[in-house]
C-alpha cells in the first residue's frame, strides 16, 4: 500500500437481482483526509460502504487497510471494527436510556478484579476521551439528555476509542442545525489532524466544500472520478453526478409566479394552537400559492403543519377550508377535505416498507374511499403506472417492495400517493431532505407545476435557498410561534434577518 494511504478498494463489483449495483469501482482514502463520497440516490454509495463494512458480500475486487496484511474481507460490522473501520449513521444507534459513559464502553466495559463493571474506571476513561475530543458533556448523564449533534459526537468518540483508522460518516448532518453542524465539523477537523481518514457521505453540497479535501463521484454503480476539492467547482460536481451539464442553482420559477392575494382562499387558520408545540397562529393560503415555513430546527414548522392537518389536534382557534369552518380530529378527516401530508420522517411515518410500490401509491385514495369500497386491481395498477411514469420513479416493478427503493424514489412514491388523491392542499415537510441533487430539482419543479395547476402547497425545508426558488411567500417561525410573513422580493438576507430578529412584513 502507498505511503499515506489508509484504505484502498479496487475493482469492487456487486449485483443485486437484476441490477448491477457496483461495476469495477475503485476508491482510495488517505490518512488525515476528509473524503466526500458523492452521487445520486442509487449511484452505489451505500452499497460500496456496505461492502467495506461487511454488510454486503461483494463478488469481485479487493480491499486493503493500512496495517492489515493481505486483502480484507469483512463479514460483519464487528469484523470491520477489528481492522479499524467504523461507521456512524444518520440515525444514531446508541442507547438513549444509558449514560454517556455506558454508551461509549458498551460491550467492552472495564472490569473489577471481581469481574463486575468498574463504573469509576469507566466514567474516568469516558471523561478523558470526551475532553480529548472537546465534547462538553457530563459522562454520568443519560445520552437522551443531549442534542442529536452531541449524540452523533458520542457515536464518533466510541468509534475513535476503538482505534478506528477509517471513520465513515453517513449523512451525519441531515437533522442538525447550522451551529451543530459547525461543532461536528470542528470534531472532524481534529480527527483529521490526528491522522484519521474520514469518508463523508452527504447531500449538502455546501458542506462538502466547507470541510472536504477530495471528492469521489459514483453514477449508476460506476466510478465517474476522484477529484481534489479545488479542481471541482459545484456546477462540475453536479454535472458529474447527473451525467449531463446541469446548473442546480438555475432559477426555476416561471415569469409571473407571484403571491396570489386575489385568488380564492383555501386555508384560513385563526388562533390555532397545540399545547406544548405551537402557540396560537393565523395563516391564510390562497389557491395556486406556495407558502414556505421557515425557521431554525425546533421553531415549530412541522408542528404548525401537523396542527392544520389534524395529526396534532388543535386546542384553540378556528380553521376554515374553502370558506367552511371545519374541525379536524384525525388525518382521515383532512384527507376527506382534500388535504395531503408528506411527513419529514418518510421511514417512520411515510412508506410501509413491506408493501409494494403499487400498494403504497394507492393507500391514501383507498383510505378515503373506505374499506368497503375496495379499488379494483386494474385501477390500482393504472394509478401506479401513471405516477411511476409522471414522477420517473426508478423501480424494477410496481410490485417491488418499496423498502428496496432508494431514498429519493421512496419520497417520490409518497408524493405519488398524495397526487393520486388529487388534493387541493398539499403539505410537503422536508420533501427533498437526504435525496440527490437531480431528484431535488425535479421535486422543486413539480411543486411549481402543481401550484400552476391551482393546488395550494405548504413547503417546509431547512434549506432557505430551495424555498427562495419555489415559494411565493414565507411564514417565519421561532420558538413555537409564527413571528412574521415575507412576500414580494424574497432574498436570503431578508429571511435570515426575520428568523434572527422577528417579524418583517415588508
Amino acid at each position: 500500500m502507498e505511503d499515506g494511504v489508509v484504505l484502498t478498494m479496487r475493482g469492487i463489483s456487486m449485483t443485486f437481482p437484476g441490477v448491477k449495483a457496483l461495476d469495477n469501482v475503485d476508491f482510495t482514502l488517505r490518512k488525515g483526509e476528509i473524503h466526500a463520497l458523492m452521487g445520486e440516490n442509487g449511484a452505489g454509495k451505500s452499497t460500496l460502504i456496505k461492502c467495506l463494512t461487511g454488510i454486503n458480500d461483494f463478488e469481485a475486487g479487493e480491499i486493503h487497510v493500512d496495517g492489515v496484511e493481505g486483502p480484507v474481507k469483512n463479514h460483519s460490522t464487528s469484523d470491520a471494527q477489528k481492522v479499524g473501520v467504523s461507521t456512524v449513521y444518520q440515525e444514531v444507534n446508541l442507547c438513549p436510556n444509558l449514560s454517556v459513559a455506558e454508551n461509549l464502553y458498551i460491550g467492552r466495559e472495564p472490569l473489577t478484579p471481581m469481574h463486575t463493571i468498574d463504573r469509576r474506571a469507566m466514567n474516568r476513561k469516558a471523561k478523558e476521551l470526551t475532553e480529548r475530543l472537546k465534547i462538553n458533556v457530563d459522562v454520568t448523564q443519560n445520552l437522551e439528555n443531549y442534542s442529536l449533534a452531541i449524540q452523533q459526537m458520542i457515536a464518533i468518540a466510541r468509534a475513535v476509542d476503538m482505534e478506528c483508522k477509517v471513520l465513515i460518516l453517513d449523512e451525519p448532518t441531515s437533522s442538525l442545525d447550522d451551529s451543530e453542524v459547525e461543532k461536528l465539523f470542528g470534531m472532524m477537523r481534529d480527527l483529521k489532524a490526528q491522522g484519521v481518514g474520514i469518508i463523508f457521505v452527504t447531500h449538502f453540497l455546501e458542506q462538502v466544500y466547507a470541510v472536504c479535501d477530495r471528492i469521489t463521484v459514483l453514477r449508476n454503480g460506476q466510478l465517474v472520478g476522484e477529484y481534489p476539492i479545488a479542481e471541482l467547482p459545484r456546477v462540475k460536481l453536479v454535472a458529474a453526478m447527473m451525467g449531463k451539464d446541469f446548473d442546480d442553482l438555475a432559477e426555476i420559477k416561471p415569469e409571473g409566479f407571484e403571491a396570489h392575494a386575489d385568488a380564492p382562499v383555501v386555508i384560513d387558520a385563526k388562533g390555532l394552537s397545540h399545547k406544548g408545540t405551537i402557540k396560537p397562529f393565523d395563516l391564510v393560503l390562497h389557491k395556486g400559492e406556495v407558502i414556505g415555513l421557515t425557521g431554525l430546527l425546533g421553531s415549530g414548522r412541522s408542528e404548525l403543519a401537523r396542527t392544520i392537518y389534524g395529526a396534532d389536534k388543535a386546542q384553540t382557534g378556528t380553521l376554515k377550508v374553502k370558506g367552511e369552518e371545519v374541525k379536524i380530529s384525525h388525518p382521515i378527516g383532512a384527507i376527506h377535505l382534500g388535504m395531503g401530508l408528506l411527513p419529514d420522517d418518510r421511514k417512520a411515518e411515510g412508506i410501509i416498507g413491506d408493501l409494494s410500490v403499487r400498494e403504497n401509491i394507492i393507500l391514501a385514495l383507498q383510505a378515503r374511499q373506505g374499506m368497503f369500497k375496495q379499488m379494483s386491481r386494474a385501477k390500482q395498477e393504472e394509478l401506479a403506472d401513471k405516477y411511476i411514469d409522471i414522477l420517473q420513479i426508478k423501480t424494477a416493478s410496481k410490485e417491488t417492495p418499496v423498502s428496496q427503493l432508494s431514498g429519493g424514489n421512496q419520497q417520490k412514491v409518497i408524493l405519488a400517493r398524495w397526487l393520486a388523491t388529487d388534493p387541493d392542499f398539499l403539505i410537503l415537510d422536508e420533501p427533498t431532505r437526504g435525496i440527490d441533487v437531480g431528484t431535488k430539482t425535479e421535486i422543486q419543479k413539480l411543486i411549481i407545476q402543481l401550484a400552476g395547476e391551482g393546488k395550494s402547497i405548504m413547503f417546509i425545508s431547512s434549506e432557505i435557498e430551495e424555498m427562495l426558488r419555489t415559494c411565493n411567500r414565507m411564514a417565519v417561525l421561532r420558538d413555537g410561534a409564527k413571528v412574521g410573513e415575507l412576500d414580494g422580493d424574497l432574498t436570503q438576507e431578508r429571511v435570515m434577518a426575520a428568523i434572527a430578529g422577528g417579524a418583517d412584513n415588508g
